[in-house]
């Protein structure tokens, strides 16, 4: 019985020793798919496939290291060596090469006992604790009827916010109702006066007729020239993204009276649908050290030529205030290739914010600063982006096409969404200095 205790306890620890040697689900890679992978790989979210527990995840062990070697997953597009980004979902080189060791050695369980808690998610809003809701809640009127097929063109939704003083909202999101036809969602607001949109009924979606005169093809009725800066954007609904936190001391500004304008995109996928999405809001009575303000540095004014695999334009935005960025990402099409963000202050330095070497259309990403980078009055932002339109990219609708500004996807788009956190009294309509005139020539001089 002695020798068979003994003989027990060496098989005992050299399984031990095993186990510390090789890497488990149990113990190892659990804890990177709760901090990775799990707000999208769960029901009811973005991810194919829920990657919860072992039973879940064992069949998709080689998958998981293609997918991660590649950094195809998690999806994170930024350079995270010119920048620390707060949201940063990226693996290391030490956990990607764990996960692929995991696999290659049959992807064992360990001990479930060396397990992490499972993580808790909100069930159903984000912005708020798990069985909580926020403070307003405002839906479509009615479910919007999403056909089977064809192009939905941008539809919009306008209602009225129901606030009769000035209030600070601290969060916001926007939860569709059928993610399986949301492209994307914008919330703006529409201050009281404001001729953006005015023609159009409140509570009944409608496509804005285009603008005759207008050189470039865009549905949202000249948010920036028929209303102002003030009519600004609120939040944004994009698969895989949660919404964007602001610090606990910056909110939104809803002027009393104000409209929201919530802007839909739809994208047919076979099967005709509905959809009825929520705007959840959190709000607070005490005003707060910073207002939060979401920028544009945008032009609508490139032409990109057919065939071109690497055409390049710029769109630049000076502050005309103090402000500090909080984050900002980038917005193309599907001929977007790449895209970078860099901000130059006053004292002539130069800083880069972001750069996204490979840009995927799929996944629109904002990446966040933490509490803020000092931008003082004065500062310039300038984006860069690049775009394939030539018969190499696979994702490319129509090669042979001259492409300028547009709504569709087939269309494209130049512009960063920059949020702000700014003086709470300041003037929004003067935040940015206005480009310069493009000098005239002189009359020409007859002989």
């Amino acid at each position: 019985m002695k020798a068979i205790a003994i003989t027990a306890a060496l098989i005992l620890a050299t399984s031990s020793a095993y186990a510390a040697d090789e890497p488990t689900f149990s113990r190892d890679v659990l804890p990177i798919l709760q901090q990775h992978c799990q707000s999208c790989h769960r029901p009811g979210e973005i991810g194919p496939m829920p990657l919860l527990t072992y039973e879940q995840v064992r069949p998709y062990a080689r998958a998981i290291k293609r997918a991660t070697e590649a950094k195809k997953m998690p999806p994170w597009f930024a350079d995270s060596s010119v920048q620390h980004y707060s949201n940063d979902m990226s693996l290391s080189a030490a956990q990607i090469s764990l996960l692929g060791t995991w696999s290659d050695a049959g992807a064992p369980e360990g001990n479930p006992v060396d397990a992490p808690p499972p993580r808790r998610f909100a069930d159903g809003w984000n912005i708020v604790e798990d069985g909580k809701t926020p403070d307003r809640i405002i839906q479509m009127p009615e479910p919007y009827q999403v056909p089977a097929s064809g192009t939905v063109e941008y539809t919009y939704i306008i209602m009225p916010t129901g606030f009769t003083e000035d209030t600070w909202v601290t969060a916001a999101e926007i939860r569709p109702d059928n993610r399986r036809l949301m492209h994307h969602a914008v919330l703006y607001l529409r201050t009281p006066g404001s001729r953006w949109l005015h023609e159009y009924p409140k509570g009944v979606p409608f496509v804005p007729k285009h603008r005759p005169g207008r050189t470039i093809r865009s549905s949202d009725g000249d948010r920036q020239t028929e209303g102002s800066l003030a009519d600004e954007w609120l939040a944004d609904y994009v698969p895989g993204a949660p919404p964007f936190t602001l610090p606990g001391d910056t909110a939104f500004l809803v002027k009393a009276g104000s409209d929201f304008v919530l802007q839909l995109h739809y994208t047919a996928n076979g099967t005709a649908g509905t959809d009825q999405t929520r705007i959840g809001l959190n709000l607070t009575s005490e005003a707060p050290r910073r207002r939060a303000f979401v920028a544009l540095v945008t032009d609508g004014s490139f032409k990109i030529p057919p065939g071109d695999p690497s055409y390049s334009a710029t769109a630049r935005s000076v502050l005309a205030a103090d402000a500090q960025i909080l984050g900002a990402g980038p917005h193309m099409h599907l001929r977007g290739k790449a895209m970078t963000l860099q901000a130059t202050y006053p004292d002539g330095t130069t800083e880069m914010l972001f750069n996204v070497p490979r840009y995927d259309f799929n996944w629109q990403q904002l990446y966040k600063f933490g509490d803020g980078k000092q931008a003082p009055k004065g500062t310039r932002l300038e984006i860069v982006a690049t775009w394939d339109n030539s018969a190499a990219n696979r994702h490319n609708p129509d090669p042979t096409a001259e492409v300028k500004w547009g709504d569709q996807s087939w269309e494209e788009m130049l512009l960063s969404m920059v949020t702000l956190a700014i003086d709470p009294k300041a003037d929004v309509t003067v935040l940015f200095e206005k480009p310069p005139r493009r000098p005239v020539p002189p009359p020409a001089v007859r002989p």
